[in-house]
């Protein structure tokens, strides 16, 4: 590169994490953001404005941010020849907190996702994301407001790790053979010509993410952490996670929180204090009777262990504590339009979470007002961004909904503990799409709606704040 992309602001100070955990803003931190490619400079004009606005109302003057533009994408391509300049990706590592529009993802074999190249090289493990519905705003569903959760989706993990090799490659065949030869395998229905793909799923991965999960469900008041998986097929991967994942809960927040077949268990107690242990055993496994007598066992142990628990959660104590339940991916699939307000937080697999994010912006008004966080916990890093893709055909209108990077600026608020701004977001995003005043995307759907360009969307919000 012929020179730094990077312009420092004069002003303003980088946010810092304490000995403690706990991320140190001062009153002007410097955000680096990249505007992003396609539709990106028109939705971050747009978002910047609103996040200033929210700033100034909430602190009059006494907080503001200090803009740091880093480059990614067309623009870093166009600019520096190069599509992720490592000045960028050093920015969001000193500057811990940060913002993005959407990117392309480069054409050309061996070119990861600059997104995913992103989140892989600061570890950003949690990809956060909330979803709720804004009054009027568009839906297939008949009540959209049911929804309102919070999905925590591993983000390192998984088929998303890219370990694979294309079918017919020398790399493919070695390790067929490998698989053949020296695992035993016989599953692969057409090894001369079949891809190879590895999911790795860690004990480390699964924990921080479900902790994290954990602690936020704690930390709002939430009623309940879904574990979603496919573990009844794939049992040493996302069965482990299940399985990691219930234990980790146990283990770190016993106090804190009762697993669903817990609460069974002492709610039978409660209902028949007479149930002997085999008694116990048939309620919560109805095919006791058949089952092998190590599995007997097995339910049998569960539900002493359960018992155990009856002076700290017993007399319904259970009932005001956080409960960790369990759920297949495909079901949760279903029952997110079937019965949504079972759901408070999920915590997920890499490709899971990609499903059902998705599917549920579809139930409150699409990917294009979808905010996502991507964070690590642990080290204070975080990148807000839009979710959705760059929409070239609709660069430089200033037509598209900014939405989604506006409340990915409003998460990146609240994880700043900057919460009377981001309440202000909010406020201007509900009055402005109540009153009707809403982009092309929500306006074609709904009546009596005025039209109104991306830039003037972003000031309807201001207004409304």
């Amino acid at each position: 590169m012929s020179a730094s992309p990077i312009a420092v602001p004069s002003r303003g100070e980088p946010i810092r994490m304490s000995a403690n955990g706990q991320l140190e803003v001062p009153n002007e931190p410097i955000i680096p953001f990249i505007e992003g490619d396609g539709t990106g400079p028109d939705i971050w004009r747009a978002a910047q404005r609103v996040l200033d606005a929210a700033v100034e109302r909430a602190y009059g003057g006494k907080r503001k941010f200090a803009w740091l533009e880093v480059y990614a994408g067309e623009k870093a391509k166009r600019q520096f020849d190069n599509w992720l300049p490592d000045e960028t990706v050093e920015a969001y590592r000193t500057y811990l907190v940060g913002i993005k529009g959407p990117l392309t993802t480069p054409v050309g074999k061996g070119i990861r996702s600059l997104n995913v190249a992103l989140r892989q090289m600061l570890d950003l493990y949690v990809c956060l994301r909330p979803v709720r519905w804004f009054n009027r705003v568009p839906s297939p569903v008949k009540r959209p407001g049911d929804v309102n959760m919070v999905i925590f989706r591993e983000n390192t993990e998984d088929i998303y790790a890219g370990v694979e090799w294309a079918a017919e490659s020398p790399e493919a065949r070695k390790l067929i053979q490998f698989l053949q030869n020296e695992m035993g395998v016989t599953k692969i229905r057409f090894p001369e010509t079949s891809g190879i793909g590895i999911k790795p799923v860690s004990r480390d991965g699964t924990e921080r993410l479900v902790r994290a999960a954990i602690r936020y469900a704690l930390s709002t008041g939430k009623k309940s952490v879904t574990l979603v998986h496919k573990g009844n097929i794939m049992k040493f991967t996302e069965g482990a996670f299940r399985d990691w994942g219930y234990a980790l809960a146990k283990r770190e927040f016993r106090n804190d929180v009762i697993t669903e077949r817990e609460s069974w268990i002492l709610g039978n107690a409660e209902a028949n204090p007479n149930l002997d242990l085999t008694g116990h055993a048939k309620l919560i496994e109805p095919g006791y009777d058949v089952a092998p007598k190590d599995s007997q066992a097995g339910f049998e142990a569960e539900v002493l262990a359960s018992l155990a628990l009856l002076p700290t959660h017993g007399n319904g104590q259970y009932k005001r504590k956080l409960l960790i339940r369990d759920s297949i991916a495909d079901i949760t699939l279903q029952q997110i339009l079937t019965r949504p307000k079972e759901f408070d937080v999920i915590a997920t697999l890499n490709l899971n979470g990609d499903y059902l994010s998705d599917a549920l912006a579809a139930q409150v008004g699409g990917i294009g007002i979808a905010p996502g966080g991507n964070i690590n916990y642990d080290t204070g890093h975080a990148i807000f961004e839009a979710t959705h893709g760059t929409a070239p055909k609709y660069a430089n209108l200033d037509r598209v909904n900014p939405g989604s990077v506006i409340l990915s600026g409003e998460m990146m608020l609240r994880h700043l503990g900057w919460v009377e701004a981001a309440d202000r977001v909010i406020a201007g995003m509900d009055g402005a799409i109540g009153a009707g005043t809403v982009t092309y995307d929500f306006a074609r759907l709904m009546d009596g709606a005025k039209e109104v360009k991306c830039s003037e969307f972003g000031q309807a919000i201001i207004d409304h704040m």
